[in-house]
């Protein structure tokens, strides 16, 4: 979350002064460029709590709001706090009743999930309006589309390996 806070405040195509750093999602659309580390760090809770079970993933979603409130600007402390924190419990409760049944179903239709809630909640905590809703949407869901086919992989290989999910 350090890193996704940094990205918004110093790297983007459009950067203007008091507003997030812009990148393009998709053709017209534009999104705070936080979003790429967003995406990745759902599918990374999904990860944690397949390998480590439930209680180590609730918490890494407590040490990654304390993370978010620590590092964010000053500006997004609140936003990036309870975006994360709200998201990632949305991830946990979509994930965990779907997990054994498909792995990567489940931490895709979790992320999906709690990247409209984490989007929304973002938007309005730190800029008042939900105007790049849609754009934070497509840029978080590109980040857990590409993860996953390596945890289609990482499925296949816990399989060969005899592993089970924690």
């Amino acid at each position: 979350m350090p890193l996704a806070n940094w990205l918004i405040s110093t790297v983007g195509t459009v950067c203007a002064p008091h507003a997030p750093c812009l990148l393009p999602v998709a053709p017209g659309l534009m999104a705070p460029s936080g979003v790429l580390m967003v995406g990745v760090a759902l599918i990374l809770r999904d990860l944690v709590q397949r390998r480590l079970g439930l209680s180590w993933s609730v918490m890494a979603i407590a040490v990654g709001a304390l993370f978010s409130a620590l590092f964010a600007a000053p500006s997004l402390v609140v936003a990036s706090t309870v975006a994360f924190a709200v998201s990632e419990t949305v991830d946990l409760l979509i994930y965990t009743p779907l997990q054994k049944r498909n792995f990567v179903v489940a931490a895709f239709l979790s992320g999906i999930g709690s990247v409209i809630v984490d989007s929304m909640a973002f938007l309005m905590l730190a800029f008042g309006n939900v105007d790049l809703l849609y754009g934070q949407v497509i840029g978080k869901t590109w980040m857990i589309i590409l993860a996953l086919p390596l945890l289609h992989w990482l499925r296949k290989r816990d399989r060969m390996m005899g592993m089970q999910p924690a």
